[in-house]
């Protein structure tokens, strides 16, 4: 089996509500979903999600080559771009290569992947997490009592800007959990890196006063190992991150340094990163925890890595014409038999789709804001007509 060529097509996942964080929201709920398509000259094609950028200076890496020898062409698309670097969205496009690498393996074998790969079992630990910063009270009711319903019993607030909000909210996913499941769901805060450690450090302990938190996630900047080992030594909640580092490098110094409790990896970075930044926690006796993404793609390597936690559920649906064959039920997302990950493409109704997601707005969460890692002492208003805007 050969690689011969690839496609690429954009999808959109429709929300059905606004998403967003600390740093900002998508207001129309809508966000786009890049797919890639690796053919092969028995017909067999692989699917992975994640980014475009680079997909035409990676491919010659792939091209002609067996897409079984699946790590070794993970490191020759590695070392296709050592000199402009991989950082970024063209690891992103490494990983949706990646994952449709792993997707034609396991479908050559006619075996779904997490078989594969060694797991044991296909039913994988899961938390709720909603994307739920811009969200009222009681929208963040109605999501997270769908999440609940699915025996799910942790749950992720987003946060970070107000102390009294975030407690207010953890107290109405803490009550909402209790009459649903009957026990006290375990609370995690994320801040999406939009504290100074000093920040944190007030923040977190102000919430700590009133809430038992699982883990605070992203508290100060992915690269501050110095200011995450601090946090980590000042609260009482477990500290999480690494959703957006890019490379097994930059991972190396956040565990050496004790700076980091529990281990992510973004999904959109693809399964064999997943896999090797999951042995190197291990190695630290550190567990480690996906973050979720359309369709869940490192559902299968969570299964058979013996440090994972918890998967993240971010939406019970999936984006326009991709089907997966799994389900989130008892707490856990239970994977099915189909060969590969598990999904299938109706390129037709992508095709059909008249608007266009986005996460690149300027108010978006992906646009850091101008205050983030500033606000210990607020920003004062200006009087209208006070001073002339300068543009």
């Amino acid at each position: 089996m050969r690689i011969t060529g690839y496609r690429t097509l954009t999808t959109v996942h429709d929300w059905g509500r606004p998403i967003g964080d600390a740093n900002g929201a998508v207001g129309s709920g809508k966000t786009s979903v890049p797919v890639v398509v690796l053919t092969t000259d028995v017909g067999l094609e692989g699917i992975g999600l994640g980014s475009h950028e680079g997909i035409d200076t990676l491919f010659p890496a792939l091209d002609g080559q067996d897409p079984r020898a699946v790590v070794a062409l993970y490191d020759r698309m590695l070392a296709w771009v050592f000199k402009r670097g991989h950082a970024g969205a063209v690891f992103g496009a490494i990983g949706a290569l990646d994952m449709a690498l792993w997707d034609l393996k396991a479908k050559a074998v006619e075996q779904p992947l997490w078989r594969l790969l060694g797991a044991r079992d296909h039913v994988v630990p899961a938390y709720a997490s909603g994307l739920d910063g811009p969200l009222a009270d009681d929208e963040l009711v109605r999501l997270h009592k769908q999440f609940a319903e699915r025996g799910l019993q942790a749950a992720k607030l987003k946060g970070g800007l107000d102390v009294a909000a975030d407690l207010r909210r953890l107290d109405v996913l803490s009550e909402l959990y209790r009459d649903e499941t009957g026990q006290a769901p375990a609370l995690m805060l994320d801040a999406n890196e939009s504290w100074s450690r000093k920040e944190a450090v007030r923040h977190i302990r102000r919430i700590e006063e009133h809430v038992d938190l699982a883990w605070v996630e992203e508290p100060v900047r992915r690269w501050d190992v110095e200011g995450l080992g601090m946090v980590t030594r000042s609260v009482k909640a477990a500290v999480a991150t690494g959703e957006n580092l890019t490379g097994l490098e930059q991972f190396r110094p956040l565990v050496a340094a004790n700076a980091v409790d529990i281990v992510q990896t973004g999904s959109v970075w693809g399964i064999t990163h997943f896999l090797r930044v999951s042995a190197l926690a291990h190695a630290f006796d550190l567990p480690i925890s996906p973050v979720g993404y359309d369709a869940n793609p490192l559902g299968h390597a969570a299964a058979v890595v013996p440090n994972h936690l918890s998967i993240e559920i971010q939406d019970l649906s999936t984006p326009v014409g991709i089907s997966a064959d799994q389900e989130i039920a008892d707490g856990h997302l239970v994977l099915g038999e189909s060969p590969g990950l598990g999904y299938a493409l109706d390129e037709d109704a992508v095709a059909r789709l008249g608007e266009a997601g986005s996460w690149d707005d300027d108010a978006g969460p992906h646009v850091r804001p101008d205050r983030a890692g500033r606000r210990l002492v607020g920003k004062p208003a200006i009087r209208a007509g006070r001073w002339e805007t300068q543009e």
